[in-house]
């Protein structure tokens, strides 16, 4: 699908912040904001919306560095919660479900908490709520000059050819990259360490957590901690799929979202 792309843009004390997201069309009343991991965009979401185009409105929101929306100065904790609230506020379509994987989880779990009145249902893929300091890990080139190189590396990496990176790739005029920055992420995940889960335990909605059982990102014991910190949530497990059960189960990831939603969002 190739959906609608809007814009909107923030005033904050460092300048103005242009954000991006795509609509791909469906009910006003029955809309999903959908909010992407890191290095993720808003296009991630195309074959899901893909799937629920029937009964409900896909929304999928570049996220400051990501996409078509500003690498802003500001990477706070709260840049990323105000966005996200800014654009349902100017879709005028709230309270929304809401969901959020990896990165774009607890951004979605943090809005929730704090403004609730914004968020009929949540849905976190992948994500928990304690984040210590970030290992020392490779940097990537910021071009490669030969789509063939790009696939070269891609395949030296514990990520691997994942689709929800490759709709980031793009080709500039010195060679191919993509629309965020390493570099750029680094002090938005540095602003992300910390126990979050007071705000877990604040929210008030329904709550669908999914967990890739064999994810390189968090363990079932924090998914289990989490599903008993907050009555609301239900836990639904992906047995062997990794840290993106989205792309990786699509089938099984849109039977276990509809039914949720079925029970939760009407």
């Amino acid at each position: 699908m190739t959906g609608q792309r809007g814009y909107l843009t923030r005033q904050e004390q460092q300048g103005r912040v242009k954000l991006s997201w795509v609509d791909f069309g469906g009910p006003v009343e029955r809309t999903l904001v959908a909010l992407h991991g890191r290095a993720g965009c808003g296009r991630n979401y195309a074959p899901l919306a893909q799937a629920m185009r029937d009964d409900w409105r896909i929304v999928g929101m570049d996220q400051r560095g990501h996409g078509w929306s500003d690498h802003a100065q500001d990477r706070t904790r709260a840049a990323f919660i105000e966005d996200a609230a800014a654009m349902i506020e100017h879709l005028k379509c709230g309270p929304v479900v809401l969901m959020g994987h990896s990165f774009g989880g607890v951004n979605a779990y943090q809005l929730a908490a704090k403004r609730p009145e914004l968020v009929r249902a949540l849905v976190i893929e992948d994500v928990g709520c304690r984040f210590g300091p970030t290992k020392p890990g490779v940097s990537w080139p910021l071009r490669w000059e030969t789509l063939d190189q790009f696939l070269a590396f891609m395949r030296t990496t514990e990520t691997g050819m994942d689709r929800y990176l490759l709709d980031s790739l793009v080709e500039y005029e010195d060679g191919w990259g993509f629309r965020f920055s390493g570099a750029w992420h680094d002090e938005a995940r540095a602003h992300l360490v910390g126990d979050w889960s007071d705000d877990w335990a604040a929210i008030v909605c329904p709550i669908l957590l999914i967990h890739g059982t064999n994810s390189w990102l968090v363990r079932r014991d924090e998914m289990d901690r989490m599903a008993a910190l907050n009555p609301r949530c239900e836990l639904k497990l992906f047995d062997g799929a990794g840290h993106v059960p989205h792309d990786e189960r699509p089938e099984e990831f849109v039977m276990a979202l509809r039914s949720f939603l079925d029970r939760s969002a009407v």
